[in-house]
């Protein structure tokens, strides 16, 4: 005995299932250029980075120059580059000007955490050089016309500092951020995990009374 048909799904059931089909079997549509383009711009200004071999800032940022350089974007161009940045629909791009430098991008943070006295991470700590520090001993931190001082919350290397601090450094300034908030200067942690503040009060400075200890590597 020849078995029994299935039974026949009701028209309009069969008609969705028939247009699901047909969508499910559908190829994906193109990406376009720029939409290619922001998505390698997101990977190497963020979790690529490192695995690229680019060295961004304590913002996030890097010299489009030097990223100009990579060989991902060998065939880029700036206005390219421009386009996506205007055209992002989530904004997500920055294009500035740094006078130190030339035109840098970033991928633009979300809104700062202001720190408490209980939200403050265990360490706060600026990393410099022994002979910026001949200065800084005397004078303080200063931001140094940026708009905040930035902080790491270990030494660079290990496992949950990612930011903050350059390779570079062998001078370590432990902040006592708590006695500096009890005297009226503010805190932040951004999204990587960095400890910004910008100073006390209009001068951009915290001054070394608030140094809790120095740490020398060879």
């Amino acid at each position: 005995m020849s078995p029994a048909a299935p039974p026949l799904a009701p028209a309009p059931l069969a008609a969705a299932m028939a247009a699901a089909a047909a969508t499910a079997a559908a190829p994906a549509p193109a990406q376009t250029p720029p939409v290619k383009l922001s998505k390698l711009l997101s990977y190497l200004l963020r979790h690529g980075a490192a695995k690229e071999g680019l060295s961004l800032r304590d913002d996030g940022s890097i010299q489009l120059s030097t990223l100009l350089e990579h060989p991902k974007l060998r065939s880029t161009t700036f206005d390219q580059i421009k386009h996506v940045v205007d055209t992002n629909d989530k904004k997500r791009y920055a294009l500035f000007q740094d006078p130190a430098t030339s035109t840098c991008i970033k991928i633009k943070q979300p809104p700062l955490t202001k720190l408490t006295p209980a939200t403050l991470p265990a360490n706060v700590i600026h990393g410099t050089t022994r002979a910026k520090y001949a200065l800084i001993q005397q004078q303080g931190l200063s931001r140094m016309g940026r708009t905040h001082i930035h902080f790491a919350t270990g030494l660079a290397g290990e496992q949950q500092v990612i930011s903050g601090m350059r390779v570079s450094a062998n001078t370590f300034i432990y902040v006592d951020a708590v006695r500096a908030m009890q005297d009226g200067i503010d805190f932040y942690l951004s999204e990587n995990g960095v400890v910004l503040s910008a100073g006390e009060g209009d001068s951009g400075v915290i001054p070394p009374e608030y140094f809790s200890k120095v740490e020398f590597k060879d």
